[in-house]
């Protein structure tokens, strides 16, 4: 072991020991200024000046201007801060009055409000309301960041071997190869996070106290015969080591319990690194990351405190760097994006390696923590440590209707956009339904986490990330305005690198999960106006769509009489619709100044995908 192993830490003298500085100003963050609170179409549209530093902002409303203020909740079920403006208030009841104040969020919480402001949604006029999306076709391209391929979640690995009968009489582990392969093809996705590489079927403790990983080897051996690489969650614990062998997690019993020994744990951090070295090699194990823990902030995950946390990272990461320093390692692998101003103050104040800070989140965008790596780094001198947010979906909530909803499609969508200039890694949890978690899937649509159905049918947020993979060449700034630009109204565009080709995704959506079936109001007609176009140009015009009547596999499934399971013409039915047809539109040609539009209709939720090629 290393001179800084964890046989060499004087652990129990740092228990308690305050920091002398900060990494961040929690706490000393102003109030946002300049809020704003526009009347629109089926809501209210805030906006304010962004506060250097602040990792996100919490909406806070009243019915009058002397409160008092409660925290708008969006029914996402975790985080309620948002991580930049503008905000669409899709909760006001139209006609009604509301006064809205906002606070900056730091590690620490919320702080203090801002002056008020006071709007009022309006009621849907006899036609949809307009959003235009302005693009200049001929503007600089830049760099389009997949944040949402880098990484996907998935159920433990040892499914690739799992030999039972699974739900609705699937094959479980061809099932969950074959999830794994669509989301590699056909999104792009490159790393795959799983629970539980401790789990009694992949690692067991000899009678000399030795740790054979021949379980771990097979399911290895299949994992990474897909093409993918793993990220190396270091857990649970093996019964051997745990201090409370009886301290579990989930209907497959994952041991969550702090280590009776924790030399014991580092020898087994150490030789498992070790091991995959052996049998996969150096070079190819130091491109993994390797993440220590899940959730721990957590009780259900975790019966230690945060102290025994630190000290489970620390002894971690020490026994996998003194294996090979170029292996990245990171955590805390949190829920709630908890603990991550904590884990950097721990490495920064005791010299501890940290490659990357991990948390969770669902039912919003995820927050903004580059203040606090930026200062991580000005601190120490050290590198900048990556943001990956190793969780993340549009419920934390097991067996819930929105995971098979069109509204997620426009969530997801959302999200990503807004990590694209924050994080490294925005990783949806996760790619199948074939989980066990708290129980096998009791029908074919039942909430499942999975972007895929069990049978490997795509759901409206796999088509969303399918998507984003599918536009072409650099970005191009796409400028939004109208009734719900850029709040309830998104786009990305880009252009191919020879110029023949334009993209454009553009979504409607909501945080709002009390708007999961949609609503008229907030239906909103697109208009595209493009210039830097070449002059007297013919333009053909494509469109995919994904909304209540397109690429909705589950309302394909109602139609068909749905219930539990499909039998085998229905099979037939949902796969020969389990598709995302594409439309020809009218084609454009472009005017003597370069410049064309066209519109569009959008419901909300709903997605486009428009594709202009210049003949």
């Amino acid at each position: 072991m290393s001179e800084k192993s964890a046989a060499h830490v004087d652990w129990e003298s740092r228990i308690g020991k305050p920091s002398d500085v900060r990494l961040t100003g929690v706490g000393e963050l102003p109030a946002p200024t300049g809020l704003t609170a526009e009347d629109s179409t089926g809501h209210v549209l805030l906006d304010w000046a962004p506060v250097d530093g602040a990792l996100g902002y919490l909406v806070h409303r009243a019915d009058s201007a002397d409160g008092p203020y409660e925290p708008l909740d969006h029914l996402g079920g975790d985080v309620l801060a948002v991580p930049h403006p503008p905000y669409a208030d899709t909760l006001a009841e139209p006609g009604r009055s509301y006064s809205y104040k906002v606070a900056t969020w730091s590690d620490s919480g919320a702080g203090e409000l801002s002056e008020a402001a006071t709007g009022s949604a309006r009621a849907a006029g006899p036609q949809p309301a307009e959003v235009i999306v302005t693009l200049d076709a001929a503007a600089p391209t830049t760099e389009l960041p997949g944040v949402w391929n880098r990484m996907i979640g998935a159920e433990h690995f040892s499914l690739l071997t799992w030999e039972k009968p699974g739900a609705g009489g699937s094959d479980v582990a061809a099932e969950y190869a074959q999830a794994l392969g669509i989301v590699r093809d056909e999104i792009g996705v490159r790393t795959v996070r799983a629970h539980g590489t401790f789990l009694p079927e992949t690692v067991s403790v000899r009678a000399d106290g030795s740790f054979d990983f021949a379980g771990l080897d097979e399911v290895y051996d299949r994992f990474l015969a897909t093409g993918l690489k793993p990220v190396v969650e270091l857990s649970f614990m093996p019964k051997e080591l745990a201090s409370d062998p009886e301290y579990t997690v989930f209907d497959y019993k994952a041991l969550v319990s702090t280590p009776g020994d924790w030399d014991r744990w580092g020898d087994l951090c150490r030789d498992l690194t070790l091991h995959l070295q052996d049998r996969y090699g150096k070079d190819e194990v130091a491109g993994w990351e390797f993440e220590v823990w899940n959730e721990a902030n957590l009780e259900v995950f975790w019966n230690g405190t945060q102290d025994d946390y630190h000290r489970l990272y620390e002894v971690a990461v020490r026994a996998v760097k003194g294996v090979d320093e170029r292996i990245r390692v990171g955590g805390p692998s949190s829920a709630a994006a908890g603990w991550v101003g904590a884990l950097l103050e721990h490495c920064r104040t005791h010299d501890v390696p940290v490659d990357f800070v991990s948390t969770h989140t669902y039912g919003n965008a995820p927050l903004d923590f580059r203040p606090m790596t930026r200062a991580f780094a000005e601190a120490t001198g050290r590198p900048e440590p990556e943001i990956l947010w190793t969780e993340w979906g549009v419920t934390p909530t097991h067996f819930h209707r929105v995971s098979d909803s069109v509204f997620a499609a426009p969530f997801v969508l959302r999200g990503m956009k807004s990590a694209l200039a924050s994080t490294d890694c925005l990783s949806y949890w996760v790619a199948s339904d074939q989980f066990e978690e708290l129980g096998w899937p009791p029908r074919l649509f039942h909430g499942g986490f999975g972007l895929l159905t069990v049978g490997n049918l795509r759901k409206p947020r796999f088509w969303a990330l399918y998507l984003l993979s599918q536009l072409a060449g650099g970005r191009i700034p796409a400028t939004l305005t109208g009734d719900g630009a850029d709040a309830l109204v998104e786009s990305i565009a880009t252009r191919s690198d020879d110029g023949s080709t334009l993209d454009v995704l553009v979504w409607n959506g909501t945080l709002d999960q009390s708007k999961i079936d949609g609503s008229a109001a907030l239906d909103r007609t697109i208009t595209l106006r493009v210039s830097g176009l070449v002059p007297g140009a013919a333009y053909t015009v494509s469109s995919r769509r994904v909304d209540e009547e397109h690429a909705n596999i589950r309302a394909v499934w109602e139609n068909l009489g749905g219930g539990e399971w499909p039998d085998e013409r229905q099979w037939a039915e949902l796969r020969t619709a389990d598709r995302l047809p594409e439309e020809g539109l009218a084609p454009i040609v472009a005017d003597a100044d370069g410049s064309a539009a066209l519109s569009v209709d959008l419901p909300n939720p709903g997605i486009r995908f428009l594709r202009l090629a210049r003949g």
